[in-house]
């Protein structure tokens, strides 16, 4: 039966596109210094040291054959249910199986069997290594742009991830609508990717080179926007935001003035239309986060301080897991107010990248998706 989804899915989707994507990451890729350009290297730093730990479990053969960049770790976790859109030889998937706990489970899928292979053959490996009586990790081979035709099921993921892979699918509505389709109630998409400053020629889009580096499938960062709109999710919340370096003489003068940031929002789906703003309380019990939480690049909440919210952040933390993270009270409420008003509007990535630079000289800057990516402020 998985094999006739796989197969299904394969008829829905296939194009060269993906032919291509699967011959670069399969066969051209064997290392991460084979990539020709800065857009999906991530430079080493600090993380936070329960992550840390959680990649020092990973098996050397699948973080050496993972080809995606940065990470990509929402909070609250444990027991969540979590798919990885373009899981890749699985690195991810193995780092939050160990977040969200044996009760929780992860789903990896992707297209490219090579890839997959690696993934699969460690998860005995992973298991024994958590501790775990049973796996809470599988793989799935299909498309992005298919994925209850690959056999996942509808409203069925509190979460879903995405790692600089929804750049590489030719139809993004496509991803973001199946996205949508098979998150539960409340569910969170929360995903790093490349974004252009204007929309993109078809002489980039063309380019295999620049399609397999992340950059010629790269959204103009207002497209992302409506086509989230389209789909049903809420208004994409950003988190961080980065500048990307080509580091290639002839891939950017085949880019000419187009300039890249990688950037991670965060979409979900809950109720729209919700123009009420509210006073929210962060009550610090989010693993990792305790004192202090970054919920995107307009809010970070401190604990048992009182925060004035829009209202679509209003609908966001009551609807979703963050249900009982919060102690929610109308404007005015008995604890009062901190005295900042609501923030809300359409948050530009590349003009808060030039705000960071001019603050912090150097400091916005890295690689696609990078875990250097400064949060907006």
């Amino acid at each position: 039966m998985a094999e006739e989804k796989s197969a299904a899915a394969k008829g829905v989707v296939d194009c060269s596109v993906h032919r291509d994507v699967q011959d670069y990451y399969g066969r051209v890729l064997k290392k991460t210094s084979d990539l020709k350009s800065g857009a999906c290297v991530a430079p080493a730093q600090p993380i936070p040291a329960y992550i840390h730990q959680a990649l020092k479990n990973i098996h050397p053969e699948v973080t050496a054959k993972y080809y995606g960049c940065g990470l990509v770790v929402p909070e609250s976790l444990e027991g969540c249910r979590i798919l990885d859109l373009g899981s890749g030889s699985g690195r991810d998937c193995y780092m939050l199986s160990q977040l969200v706990g044996e009760k929780g489970h992860v789903t990896g899928i992707d297209m490219t069997e090579d890839q997959l292979n690696v993934a699969r053959t460690y998860v005995d490996y992973h298991m024994q290594k958590f501790g775990y009586k049973k796996p809470n990790v599988n793989f799935v081979q299909g498309y992005i742009e298919a994925l209850t035709e690959a056999g996942l099921e509808r409203n069925s993921f509190d979460i879903i991830i995405s790692n600089c892979v929804v750049n590489l699918s030719p139809d993004k509505k496509q991803v973001l609508a199946g996205a949508y389709n098979v998150l539960k109630d409340g569910g969170e998409f929360y995903f790093s990717d490349v974004y252009s400053s204007e929309r993109l020629p078809e002489a980039i889009k063309n380019h295999k080179v620049l399609w397999g580096e992340c950059l010629g499938g790269a959204l103009w960062w207002r497209d992302l926007l409506l086509l989230a709109e389209e789909v049903g999710f809420s208004p994409p919340r950003l988190v961080t935001a980065s500048v990307i370096p080509v580091n290639n003489q002839e891939l950017q003068e085949i880019l000419g003035d187009f300039k890249f940031v990688s950037a991670t929002y965060r979409l979900f789906k809950v109720p729209k239309g919700n123009t009420k703003t509210c006073q929210v309380i962060y009550n610090g019990n989010i693993t990792g986060v305790e004192k202090s939480f970054l919920f995107d690049c307009q809010y970070t909440f401190k604990v048992n301080e009182v925060v004035d919210v829009d209202g679509d952040l209003s609908s966001i933390l009551t609807h979703s897991r963050f249900e009982e993270d919060f102690t929610i009270q109308p404007p005015g409420g008995p604890r009062g107010s901190c005295g900042v008003q609501p923030k809300a509007g359409t948050v530009d990535p590349f003009e808060i990248v030039l705000q960071l630079e001019k603050l912090t000289p150097g400091s916005a800057t890295g690689g696609c998706c990078s875990t250097r990516s400064t949060a907006c402020c």
